[in-house]
């Protein structure tokens, strides 16, 4: 017979934290989310540790080189999407660490002959104003000139003119070479009232711009996770397929950290792409595996040498594993579990391996219940999704916006390899769907906004530090009667949108 666990399997919606004391000292701006992302050993440093306790979920309606920017600058990482060529992941690796802090990949560009409608529709697609006009067009192309509003009027001039007849040429521009540090860049943007100071090689070919504006956007971002060189950390997600070609190219293009993408992970599939890394690299690349949902799972990971281990299957918004398969596990449980197994690893070798929760997450107070529950950091698919950085298309569907997304296991992603069970390289059926969700705007905002309830919540708890919170934190689970009781009830609530402004 089959082994029974008669305790039922909880999610994070069934539980509660219990407010603790808090001293004076317990306020938000006095809060730490430093989180370590790797695993280090007793009295050591972790080699990557993250200001934030988020990293985006390695799915095609999630993670693109847009979304690894947004959410670096913010302190966590995002794990661009496996399930697509080689080339193009390592591309947008690629495209994510060459934007520097400041310095800025051109994504407007033209050639001196282009014409003025040229530059209007590149406008629009783009809404940037700054135009560099390059030998070839392209956006590493030799600088010949560059093409701002003050340079055209509409009104005044043919669509068909020519951009070398009316650009600002190189001659005339200000401009720096490339090793140039982002504090002289805005030194000669300020001395000499500039709006844009592009960066060239040895060869005059451009590198970037700097912008005037930026200056400002990296004052607001104090957290941003930048490598030893001062690029944005970025992760990447590969299979226990392709790795042996995967792993090198990512490598290359400067991946900081990999993920195995797989729907479940206590297999030799995983093991086998862990030891294969380890012989090629050593410990120098780091890899995280999963997902697993007990103690034996963590425990087979651990020994397989992964430097990090996420846990959930079935408790992603898009995910259908648990109806489709019937394996699974209330995510809260599993969480629980996994962390008591980490802590006793701990205990038996002196080696921390941080655990990230992986599903399950439907209000911003789960991700603190996630953390008090011991996870070092949480992995979110849904959350990202809403934001401008994502891949997805925006819709409007009856007057309401929203992002396309869809899980890995859907027909639309159809990311065979995350399923993989050694059989034919193909999805014999769906384990994700295909749905939308809620346009919510920037990313900064919202991350702002949740986890300021964060850490208004670990203030509550008497906790300024994120292992502090796991040491004073006490949980209680809640009936179906109390979580109603949780919410707005028994009254009738007024319309939002009819209220005094």
């Amino acid at each position: 017979m089959a082994t029974f666990i008669n305790e039922p399997s909880h999610t994070f919606n069934e539980y509660l934290l219990i407010p603790g004391y808090s001293s004076s000292e317990c306020i938000p701006a006095n809060v730490s989310l430093k989180t370590p992302l790797v695993k280090y050993k007793k009295g050591e440093t972790p080699k990557i540790t993250m200001n934030i306790p988020l990293v985006s979920a390695i799915m095609q309606s999630v993670s693109g080189d847009k979304l690894a920017v947004a959410l670096a600058k913010e302190g966590g990482v995002s794990f661009i999407y496996g399930s697509q060529s080689i080339e193009d992941e390592a591309a947008m690796v690629k495209r994510a660490k060459s934007h520097k802090a400041g310095f800025v990949k051109s994504d407007s560009n033209v050639s001196p002959e282009d014409t003025l409608a040229d530059v209007i529709a590149l406008k629009e697609k783009t809404n940037h104003s700054t135009v560099a006009v390059t030998e070839d067009g392209t956006a590493d192309g030799k600088l010949l000139g560059i093409v701002t509003g003050r340079d055209y009027r509409v009104s005044r001039m043919e669509l068909t003119m020519k951009v070398k007849d009316f650009m600002t040429p190189f001659d005339k521009l200000i401009w720096a070479k490339e090793g140039t540090t982002l504090k002289e860049a805005n030194d000669i943007i300020w001395d000499n009232k500039l709006n844009s100071l592009p960066i060239i090689n040895d060869e005059g070919k451009l590198c970037y711009f700097v912008f005037r504006k930026d200056y400002d956007t990296h004052k607001r971002n104090p957290n941003e996770l930048l490598d030893a060189s001062k690029r944005y950390v970025v992760g990447a997600g590969i299979n226990t397929r392709d790795y042996a070609e995967r792993v090198p190219a990512l490598i290359e293009a400067g991946a900081d950290v990999l993920c195995i993408d797989s729907s479940e992970g206590f297999s030799e599939w995983q093991k086998l792409t862990i030891e294969w890394i380890r012989s090629k690299y050593g410990n120098d690349v780091k890899v995280g595996a999963g997902n697993v949902v007990d103690a034996d799972g963590f425990r087979f990971l651990a020994e397989c040498g992964a430097d990090f281990i996420k846990v959930g299957i079935g408790g992603g918004s898009i995910c259908i594993t648990r109806e489709t398969k019937g394996i699974g596990r209330g995510q809260a449980t599993a969480l629980i579990e996994v962390c008591e197994a980490r802590n006793k690893y701990f205990e038996e070798t002196g080696v921390y391996i941080p655990v990230c929760s992986d599903g399950g997450i439907v209000y911003d107070h789960h991700l603190t219940l996630a953390l008090a529950m011991g996870a070092d950091f949480i992995m979110l698919g849904r959350y990202f999704a809403r934001f401008d950085e994502s891949p997805t298309n925006k819709v409007n569907i009856g007057g309401t916006y929203y992002k396309e997304y869809w899980g890995e296991g859907s027909n639309r992603a159809r990311n065979w390899m995350r399923y993989d069970l050694g059989g034919d390289k193909k999805l014999s059926f769906e384990e994700g769907v295909d749905s939308y969700v809620p346009y919510a705007g920037r990313l900064k905002d919202n991350v702002a906004l949740s986890l300021s309830k964060v850490k208004s919540t670990m203030c509550n708890c008497g906790a300024l530090t994120i292992p502090e919170l796991q040491q004073k934190a006490k949980l209680t689970l809640v009936s179906a009667t109390s979580i109603i009781e949780g919410g707005a009830h028994d009254v009738i609530q007024k319309e939002k949108s009819t209220a005094i402004k």
